[in-house]
């Protein structure tokens, strides 16, 4: 079996749908590019795709270590929402309330923006914009829903709505908060048909092809030299990997199961169409869709973070995890009963020090960033991509003015500090939410480890 089909579940049906998961030929020696683009994915390739839109003769090289899709990008659950992972009021203090507006206003729109260019690529993958739902379980989680939504309507851009237990069909739900503002997608069929998009329209992708130091004008790897005019990093988690960028974005690793496909009797007495997405409003996050073949794709955090921010393929699969995952889909769905889960594994995200996703540019050296999604980068990718392709081509459009533009978050601490902070961030969320159904109250571990955790 090919190694890459054992990534994930959506590796493994797009193998089995015809894509070879093979490496394309890597870089054979020093190369030329208008724009190099580090990293093989949705952050580069949404970036090489808008870029072709503004600067259509443009030579374009994206370097890959190993294939297109092979982290997060095609590992993730399958939301593409408008979720962004610091919410409207830490924005609004931060940077002001337009612009906090502007970019939930900004955020809805690429929901639909990427199914808008999915089709125009001819990309069939699974898109559904059936919203979410995210179920209040207990009274202090009905609190912080219903405070949500009220917070919503104060803003007056993300139509949050409360729906009552009638509506809401997970056990035990008092209620939840319906977002219309989500679709349900394969991220394998995206991430991997993006690819051959671009290779169409000329973009050349270098796998097998490792980055190794990254300069003005020069990308080096170990099987040659790039020189470029512009260099775009879009490493998300991957950059702890990178000696430049080793302390900027911290690797946390999410982890996912997939069920066998379910009967359709069972998904409506279930309550979950196609093309809705849930969670609910723990504080150790989880969430899961129903996907086009009627399995339970579900995820969520609780493998731990790994000293020096390593990453290996050993730290995707962590059975603790995944018997939690799997007991935990059991208690919010019993009616599923023994359904066999199929496929198992995780990989790592991208967390800045303040949880705060970014774009950057710097014109004196023409070197461009974006990252640290926290997990929200399956629509966040593609907002990136448009807005790097306007700063590399020295438009001062509305994109370019968003909040996130240029904001740089602080370098995460070293080690042991940075080992002993996530780890303690990971701990607390878990016993926040051991504290909140004992007490029936808001968790004060969660308040006080909010630095930690971007709540």
């Amino acid at each position: 079996m090919n190694e890459y089909r054992e990534l994930s579940y959506w590796h493994d049906s797009v193998a089995a749908a015809g894509d070879p998961l093979e490496k394309r030929p890597g870089l054979d020696g020093d190369a030329e590019a208008d724009v190099a683009i580090v990293g093989g994915g949705l952050t580069g390739l949404w970036t090489a795709w808008y870029l072709l839109e503004r600067e259509p003769g443009a030579r374009i090289l994206v370097l890959e270590k190993e294939i297109a899709g092979f982290g997060a990008s095609g590992r993730n659950g399958g939301w593409c929402s408008a979720l962004f992972p610091r919410g409207t009021a830490s924005l609004a203090k931060t940077h002001g309330r337009d612009a906090a507006l502007a970019m939930r206003r900004a955020m809805i729109d690429t929901v639909g923006e990427v199914g808008r260019a999915a089709a125009e690529a001819g990309i069939d993958c699974d898109y559904v914009r059936g919203g979410t739902l995210v179920y209040a379980r207990s009274e202090v989680q009905e609190r912080a829903a219903r405070a949500e939504v009220d917070e919503a309507a104060g803003y007056g851009v993300d139509p949050l709505e409360w729906w009552d237990a009638d509506r809401a069909h997970a056990a035990g739900a008092r209620g939840g908060v319906f977002d219309p503002n989500c679709a349900r997608l394969h991220p394998g069929k995206l991430v991997r048909g993006l690819a051959r998009a671009l290779e169409a329209r000329g973009v050349r992708i270098a796998e097998g092809t490792t980055v190794t130091r990254v300069d003005p004008g020069r990308v080096e790897t170990y099987r040659g030299v790039v020189t470029a005019d512009r260099v775009v990093i879009a490493l998300e988690g991957y950059g702890a990997t990178l000696a430049q960028t080793h302390r900027r974005i911290l690797p946390l690793y999410s982890l996912m199961i997939a069920t066998e496909p379910l009967p359709a009797a069972l998904w409506d007495e279930l309550g979950i169409p196609h093309g809705r997405t849930f969670s609910d409003y723990r504080n150790l996050i989880i969430y899961g869709q129903r996907t086009a073949d009627d399995r339970f794709a579900f995820g969520g955090r609780g493998a731990r973070y790994h000293w020096g921010s390593a990453i290996r393929g050993g730290y995707d699969r962590v059975e603790r995890v995944f018997e939690h995952l799997r007991r935990t889909l059991g208690e919010l769905f019993p009616a599923i009963g023994d359904a066999e889960v199929t496929h198992r594994w995780g990989g790592p995200l991208g967390v800045p020090r303040d949880w705060h996703a970014a774009v950057r540019y710097d014109p004196a050296t023409r070197i461009a960033w974006a990252g640290g999604y926290v997990g929200d980068g399956l629509s966040t990718t593609n907002l990136a991509g448009r807005t790097l392709a306007e700063l590399l081509t020295g438009a001062d459009r509305e994109l370019s003015r968003l909040p996130w533009v240029g904001h740089r978050s602080p370098d995460w601490e070293p080690e042991p500090l940075r080992f002993l902070g996530a780890n303690a961030g990971l701990l607390g969320m878990t016993a926040a939410d051991v504290e909140e159904r004992v007490t029936g109250r808001a968790s004060l571990a969660a308040r006080v480890l909010g630095p930690l955790t971007g709540h």
